[in-house]
């Protein structure tokens, strides 16, 4: 351990060494002058290695468990009493902000330091999840999805970019993918659990509210959809014997963006597109592009991904091509657990000034590891300001006096969580 760096912390308030260390962390990354951290990576294993180091300064015992995740447990041992777990996630998409995830990991330490010398009738963990983008094996949720018990043997055989199957992978971390099950946590075991985040979204910003409870997380449906049309000479085919795929899976982008504005709570995004052959001379005969398609309930967004449908049939008829689609996630909407809604609003109104009547309250647009851990305790969720919005980019930013107010929020949840 570098007590050089110890030291310094140690001067910190709990919102300083959490903004340092979000810094601290931006720079492992599989990338130069940019932020990326894939599951079972060599910078995950140096992640857990490091903030294990930031667990234990703060009283923690730690280990990781069979899926990778990183887990500190302050208080009572396993099996003398339940667990109150704080966390969320280290792993980030490509091109990163340094906040989404790891603010809250590192507010959930500093929770754990200011309540460690206070008796409470549980212990408490921090539970730092990996995987909940899916960047690597296009399966988000990974590492919470073993900790729910909720695990796919499917899921071994999906590849990275580089062919390596998720079995692989795990070998060659040192994980034993026949012990994924021992990742599993037991609801008798856990009291429920809270994580903040940023809001990722400009709701609070615009209300200029620094905090809020959040209701419940979005739903969720993603799509491969394949377009087929004609590759030909771009010089020698005349516009009425085209079937250009791209123009196809333009007009379908741009019909999902009609669709989802006219409704409300549904958010559709295009974010890939590739075309083949991909020749400046050549008229696209094949386009191969995603679907996130988000809502509140699950049954809005179930009958908006029926209207896209007829509208990528309606467009694909006109130009004389063909397409499928296939889903490759599905995630229900999950609604927070009303007692630790009414605990983080408690915790709210506690630490902001003139906040007197209720605590703003949001539902997340965004997916959050708690979507899997809900099917074995009860979730609670706190977002912070995010000035403009702005996530999954290298400008996402949270303010240290939003961070401070957090911390304090979240310590005052769990000790409300003691006493209900």
């Amino acid at each position: 351990m570098d007590r050089t760096r110890v030291t310094r912390a140690s001067v910190m308030t709990p919102a300083e060494r959490v903004m340092a260390r979000c810094d601290e962390l931006a720079r492992i990354s599989s990338t130069e002058g940019g932020i990326e951290r894939v599951y079972l990576s060599p910078e995950h294993a140096r992640v857990n290695r490091l903030v294990a180091e930031w667990m234990r300064e703060a009283g923690m015992t730690t280990r990781q468990d069979a899926a990778g995740n990183l887990i500190g447990r302050a208080g009572p041992a396993a099996g003398e009493a339940p667990a109150l777990v704080l966390g969320s996630h280290l792993d980030t998409v490509p091109d990163a902000g340094r906040y989404d995830g790891i603010a809250g990991v590192l507010m959930a330490i500093e929770v754990v330091r200011a309540l460690r010398a206070e008796a409470l009738p549980f212990a408490l963990e921090v539970v730092a999840f990996w995987d909940e983008e899916g960047t690597r094996f296009g399966r988000a949720l990974l590492g919470s999805s073993a900790a729910a018990g909720a695990w796919d043997p499917g899921w071994w055989e999906l590849t990275d970019a580089a062919g390596t199957t998720l079995r692989e992978a795990f070998l060659d971390f040192g994980l034993d993918p026949g012990r994924i099950g021992d990742a599993a946590r037991r609801p008798g075991d856990l009291v429920g659990y809270l994580e903040a985040h940023i809001e990722q979204g400009p709701e609070l910003d615009e209300g200029d509210e620094p905090l809020a409870v959040v209701s419940s997380i979005a739903s969720a449906r993603r799509f491969r959809l394949d377009i087929a049309g004609e590759a030909r000479h771009a010089g020698g085919t005349p516009y009425d014997r085209r079937r250009d795929a791209l123009l196809g899976a333009a007009e379908i982008a741009l019909a999902v963006e009609r669709v989802c504005r006219a409704e409300h709570h549904i958010v559709g995004t295009v974010g890939e597109l590739q075309i083949h052959p991909g020749a400046i001379n050549v008229v696209p005969g094949d386009a191969h592009l995603s679907l996130d398609l988000r809502g509140e309930f699950d049954g809005d967004r179930d009958r908006v991904w029926r209207v896209i449908q007829n509208e990528v049939a309606a467009v694909t008829a006109r130009r004389g091509l063909t397409w499928s689609a296939r889903e490759v996630h599905e995630a229900s909407a999950v609604f927070c657990d009303p007692l630790l809604q009414g605990v983080v609003g408690e915790g709210i109104r506690s630490v902001v000034p003139d906040r007197a009547g209720e605590a703003p309250t949001l539902f997340s647009r965004a997916g959050h590891d708690g979507m899997a851990f809900a099917s074995v305790t009860g979730v609670g969720m706190l977002f912070l300001r995010n000035p403009d919005g702005i996530s999954h980019h290298p400008d996402e930013a949270v303010s240290g006096a939003d961070v401070d107010l957090g911390i304090r929020a979240l310590a005052a949840a769990v000790r409300a969580r003691a006493v209900a």
